[in-house]
């Protein structure tokens, strides 16, 4: 549809005309050479030609309405995970994925454009469906809908089709989602229990104590064995560390086994369970599961040291308490005895919980931790005494007017960047609760960087929360406000886990208690444990002589596995990437040794990493066909089991495939409009050219 339309008043059209008409008039109204129908003509051309002329200064614009027309969209998911395969014969599997190809050809004579998706291509559309293979070592659906829905969002999405057994074990149920289109199911596999036995879960520490003991925790689960005797045994390598004789409870019940393991070794240990598999069982692949602890040999002490109990001081305590690289002493003058203090015990880091306050032997004593160069943490509150803080020279200077206080929650600096924090994390954060300050100035010293800032209200002030203010030879942090304990519990109200307050408190701590490494070359991953199929990430920083990041070195990197064979590689680490990745590992313990030249002279570095076996898709094979009629029915589709694939197609035969339409209008001056400058270039050169063919001027 277009509309033609002027800046000016529609009426001086009129006056254009007759402009032209006048034109047209006065340059062939007196007698001319050639024939009174020619006359005509030529006036013609001139009447159009100058009234066009004079209708473009009135500045005309067309208005034109587009309707795009797009196809409704068909996703037609697989379900290519490892349960699959384990249950349908490789014919079966076939047969499935020929039946998918017959309903993507059916939509398209539908009108639908049809995408297919796995669970291995959620993001991407698998361009054939015969290179698929039922290998995907674990089941997303959640991920596998997110994925579909994110890919098509403020599309024509029309419709989903899932083959799958139902069967999800990462990730929450796809009955949580909301479904904008219907999805039609089609289930494929055994609803009938099998015969099996298997290690459903393993609990144990990610990291051990040399010398200390840890416990290993089976769950042990059955179908058809009721009565039975198995054994079950942990072993490391060729060594059996311990086996148990367990009949076998009802079925659905879980029995578990625990064992305790003294750790021995230092580093990465990987640590095998077994259930002596029974004639009769489904499949043995369930009976086995690995597990890998990291070993070692040293614990970081930390003081507490408060000038009265306070539920901050029991929320960081509980945050690091998660992890056992941390010994936790408390100690609070006049109200624990003085001999709870070791004087003399080495401690790594000091955190003075409203300290130094009002007591002078207590400001002493916090003088004479500082004295040791031990990495400090003030936490500041009401009851410290901000002149003695002050005295200090620390790093931080905090002006306070009188006891006055203000309330304020956490922003992250955008600057920071001692450690990494997530976009997630520093979402969670903005959305803590206030805590109480004093209320105003702090003077930073040049060295001194802010992780949080201060926001009142909605105003973000360039006042800090929590500082860095490292000194020569030793780390200090100062968070200057209290009430954090509100942080962990409203995390905890919100989500049901306080996973950003127990890493934030963590990732603080780890910076303070970490040795200053002088190192000029240093190669690291990402972390300690991959699963199979996982890339490894190897973080490269090269340093000269000043401690400035250096790039384009060469490295040479060395992977052994635990069996001693060995992979070499080489790259050059860059500004734009310090991450050096490795695929297609098989599971193991792997050791490595990177290696460069600086200045001369070799430089290397060394680690440990563990690849573990995913198994999850061999815990439970049995379809869950309910799962996939609620998803049916909830999102406004069908269920079909694959017996009765052939009704889903005459469902499909009665789909109408409904374009959406999109409209957008656009304006444009006529003046712009290529054809109408050729129109009148044509109507003007036509014109002088019949003239002077006549012999005219």
């Amino acid at each position: 549809m277009n509309q033609l339309t002027t800046t000016y008043s529609p009426w001086l059209i009129i006056p254009c005309l007759l402009l032209g008409l006048l034109y047209a008039a006065l340059l062939y109204s007196k007698e001319a050479p050639w024939s009174t129908t020619l006359n005509r003509f030529l006036a013609f051309l001139r009447f159009v030609l100058v009234s066009a002329l004079a209708f473009l200064l009135l500045e005309p614009m067309i208005k034109q309405v587009i309707n795009d027309y797009e196809k409704p969209i068909a996703v037609l998911a697989v379900d290519n995970s490892q349960s699959l395969a384990l249950v349908n014969s490789p014919e079966k599997l076939k047969k499935a994925l020929q039946f998918m190809q017959q309903a993507a050809n059916k939509l398209e004579q539908q009108g639908f454009e049809v995408q297919f998706r796995t669970l291995s291509n959620k993001a991407a559309p698998v361009k054939n469906l015969d290179s698929v293979q039922f290998n995907v070592s674990s089941t997303n659906l959640q991920s596998l809908f997110n994925a579909i829905q994110n890919s098509f969002e403020n599309r024509n999405l029309g419709l989903v089709i899932l083959l799958s057994d139902g069967i999800y074990n990462q990730g929450s149920s796809p009955l949580y989602l909301n479904y904008k289109s219907p999805v039609y199911t089609l289930g494929i596999g055994d609803t009938l229990p099998q015969n099996d036995i298997s290690i459903r879960a393993v609990y144990h520490n990610k990291i051990a104590s040399l010398g200390n003991q840890f416990p290993i925790v089976a769950d042990i689960a059955h179908s058809g064995f009721e009565g039975k005797e198995v054994i079950v045994s942990v072993s490391q390598g060729n060594k059996t560390l311990g086996s148990k004789r367990v009949v076998l409870a009802k079925e659905g019940s879980l029995q578990q086994v625990e064992f305790l393991i003294t750790a021995a070794q230092k580093g990465v240990q990987r640590y095998e369970l077994q259930v002596i598999p029974l004639e009769g069982e489904f499949t043995r692949q369930n009976n086995f599961r690995q597990v890998y602890v990291d070993v070692i040999d040293n614990q970081d002490k930390i003081l507490i040291l408060a000038s009265s109990p306070h539920p901050d001081i029991k929320a960081i305590r509980s945050a690091l308490e998660k992890s056992p690289n941390y010994q936790i002493h408390l100690f609070i003058p006049n109200v624990m005895p003085n001999e709870s203090l070791k004087r003399n015990e080495k401690y790594d880091l000091v955190i003075f919980h409203q300290l130094p306050n009002a007591n002078a032997a207590t400001t002493n004593l916090v003088k004479e931790l500082l004295a040791k160069q031990i990495p400090a943490w003030f936490i500041v509150g009401i009851q410290t005494y901000l002149p003695s803080l002050n005295a200090l020279n620390l790093g931080v200077n905090i002006a306070a007017s009188g006891y006055q206080t203000d309330k304020v929650t956490p922003v992250v600096n955008a600057q920071f960047d001692k450690f990494l924090i997530s976009d997630e994390n520093k979402s969670a954060i903005a959305k803590y609760p206030p805590v109480v300050v004093p209320f105003g100035t702090f003077k930073l010293s040049p060295t001194a960087v802010p992780m949080l800032m201060q926001r009142v209200g909605t105003l973000l002030t360039d006042k800090p929360l929590l500082v860095f203010a490292d000194q020569e030879e030793q780390k200090i942090a100062f968070l200057l406000g209290e009430g954090i304990w509100q942080w962990r519990l409203q995390e905890f109200a919100r989500g049901g886990e306080q996973a950003t307050f127990d890493e934030m408190i963590s990732k603080i701590v780890q910076y303070l208690t970490a040795r200053r490494d002088k190192r000029k070359f240093r190669v690291n991953v990402g972390s300690n444990e991959y699963f199979t199929g996982e890339t490894v990430e190897f973080e490269t920083e090269v340093y000269n002589e000043i401690y400035e990041k250096i790039y384009g070195q060469t490295i040479q990197l060395e992977i052994t596995s635990e069996k001693g064979s060995k992979r070499t590689y080489t790259y050059v680490n860059s500004a734009e990437d310090f991450r050096y990745r490795i695929s297609g590992l098989e599971q193991g313990i792997y050791s490595f040794k990177a290696s460069t030249m600086l200045q001369g002279k070799t430089e290397t570095a060394e680690g440990q990493f563990a690849i573990k076996e995913l198994q999850t898709e061999a815990l439970s094979t049995r379809a869950d066909f309910n799962l996939l009629r609620q998803l049916a029915r909830q999102s406004g589709g069908l269920f079909y089991p694959f017996e009765s694939a052939e009704q889903l197609l005459e469902k499909l035969s009665t789909l109408e495939a409904t374009a959406l339409i999109h409209t957008s209008e656009e304006t444009r001056q006529v003046i712009f409009l290529k054809w109408l400058c050729f129109l009148l270039l044509l109507l003007a050169a036509t014109e002088w050219f019949m003239r002077k063919y006549k012999g005219a001027y």
